[in-house]
């Protein structure tokens, strides 16, 4: 019986395995723009967020980190293509095997760039960018980690900053694991998509915690956002 009580920081997902079935996550990437679409709810969040924001006459810029295959930021810049809007978009991620499979894919969008680095690498250069986001990256850190994660996102967000997760719920568990054999066995999406869920937290768990300026709030169904946002923002 999983033991969902208590946050197992210490599961690891195959596809952070260095020695990951190549084939397997490429096919996982591919995956995830339709899980991605179903339940993490950027396109709410595009609407109410980061919409607002945008100009058609300014630039406004948006760093994704973490951003794995790259389809969030391929998402974000489709739509405020479609809006009219001008936003440029870069993900970065620290895996030369995600970074590969962004780049592939990026259906040739000059509004997204992709780099292999980490936002620490981007804070050494000085980079700024309006808002900065990441989607199901909290899970993958420990506290040493999400405390680097938010320090560097208030550096690099010059207005806003909002990282989307998982909760961890055993109704989500229970929901999630008849589902995700429909994913195959070719990939890693269910062993990952359930070890996600374990290694996720709840929202108690990490306001306990939030550096002053940040707040986590609670989105409908098993989601949670941290949030912060420039005092002149």
């Amino acid at each position: 019986m999983i033991d969902l009580a208590h946050r197992n920081g210490n599961v690891r997902e195959l596809m952070d395995d260095p020695g990951a079935d190549l084939a397997a996550l490429r096919r996982t990437y591919g995956q995830f723009r339709l899980v991605n679409r179903l339940v993490a709810r950027w396109r709410r969040m595009y609407r109410h967020e980061i919409r607002p924001r945008l100009s058609a006459e300014r630039e406004t810029t948006l760093l994704d980190v973490g951003c794995g295959g790259g389809d969030v930021a391929r998402a974000l810049a489709g739509w405020a293509e479609r809006d009219g809007l001008w936003l440029r978009v870069t993900g970065v991620d620290p895996d030369p095997r995600a970074y590969a499979y962004a780049v592939e894919s990026a259906d040739g969008r000059p509004a997204v760039e992709f780099r292999c680095c980490a936002s620490t690498d981007l804070v050494a250069e000085g980079r700024r960018f309006d808002v900065v986001i990441s989607n199901h990256l909290l899970h993958h850190l420990q506290e040493r980690g999400l405390t680097m994660l938010l320090a560097d996102s208030e550096f690099l967000a010059r207005r806003l900053a909002l990282h989307n997760d998982l909760v961890r719920s055993p109704i989500a568990y229970a929901v999630y694991h008849p589902l995700s054999r429909l994913a195959g066995s070719e990939s890693f999406l269910r062993t990952d998509g359930l070890r996600s869920i374990q290694r996720s937290y709840r929202p108690a768990e990490l306001a306990a915690g939030l550096p002053e300026g940040w707040r986590v709030e609670s989105v409908f169904p098993f989601r949670l956002l941290l949030r912060w946002e420039a005092v002149d923002a």
